[in-house]
């Protein structure tokens, strides 16, 4: 197949590109601007290019580009800058695939379980309509209901609701591990909080799934089926390392340190991956100790080598 990928140079992206490239797939990533050099499989790309050009005929277009949630406190300009990069790449794409002669046949665009709003008694599955009220919620509406256009072009839409990606190569895992290292690791706030959670490999192998899969469209969550509390989460990454589990972070603490950016790390929601289940999935880690069991080995195969 011949892919294209926004964002393609992120924490996801890169875990997609390698293992498409791997599989014989053909690759276009675009960028802002590109400082890469193209290989015979991936083929990097900025938005002064001739896309209508390089990308007719493509099979597949995932968008994954967006400013990132926490690499800064939650000011209200930041905040703004966070929604409008996701509406604009996101309109950007649009107006693409409506210029090309051949369309793909596939939309995958990145969402994520935002959506649901917070909470520590329910369970939310891609069944549940009725969206939460804070900021992320509020800036997941609004990124699906823009990537939603693009179903009226007659492409196929899938909007990927992320959980918590867990990868060696990024995402929070390397910070969540951190503690446990200088023997400090424990509760975040009350540790009552769900981290619905999902391996890197999973999050690339779901999405190849919903790419082959012609019967899956809409929201798809991507997320592992057991979802943890931290608490239990902390005590399995100190029982899979043989480090303690004993000093607390306070949620007055992070507030004040973080602002209304802590709620990515005092709240929480329990989401389950109902439609991916439904259409066959099988995932490779589907509980937290595999998955935390293989990933420290990986970093540890990576310190080593």
């Amino acid at each position: 197949m011949r892919i294209a990928i926004s964002g393609g140079t992120g924490f996801i992206g890169k875990a997609l590109v390698n293992d498409f490239t791997r599989k014989g797939h053909e690759v276009y990533v675009l960028s802002r601007s590109t400082k890469q050099s193209s290989t015979p499989r991936i083929n990097f790309l900025t938005w002064n290019d001739d896309l209508q050009c390089e990308l007719d005929g493509i099979d597949v277009f995932i968008n994954l580009a967006g400013e990132s949630l926490n690499s800064g406190r939650w000011t209200t300009k930041r905040k703004n800058r966070i929604l409008k990069s996701r509406i604009e790449i996101t309109h950007r794409v649009y107006t693409l695939l409506k210029e090309l002669v051949n369309k793909p046949s596939v939309y995958i665009n990145a969402s994520a379980i935002g959506y649901y709003g917070t909470s520590e008694a329910k369970t939310f599955t891609e069944a549940d309509l009725e969206h939460g009220i804070d900021f992320l919620a509020e800036t997941v509406v609004a990124w699906e209901k823009e990537a939603q256009n693009v179903e009226q072009l007659g492409i196929r839409t899938v909007y990927s609701r992320f959980g918590v990606v867990l990868g060696t190569e990024g995402g929070a895992f390397p910070k969540m591990i951190m503690p446990y290292k200088f023997m400090i690791g424990g509760n975040v706030g009350s540790g009552k909080q769900w981290l619905s959670w999902i391996h890197i490999d999973d999050v690339v192998g779901l999405l190849q799934f919903a790419i082959t899969n012609k019967d899956i469209n809409g929201p798809i969550n991507a997320t592992a089926p057991n979802p943890v509390r931290n608490e239990m989460f902390g005590k399995a990454i100190a029982k899979t390392t043989g480090k303690p589990h004993w000093l607390s972070v306070p949620s007055f603490a992070l507030h004040i340190l973080l602002g209304e950016m802590s709620d990515l790390l005092l709240k929480g929601q329990k989401v389950l991956p109902e439609k991916a289940l439904q259409h066959g999935y099988i995932f490779q880690y589907a509980d937290i100790n595999s998955a935390l069991i293989n990933l420290l080995n990986e970093e540890k195969n990576n310190e080593t080598n």
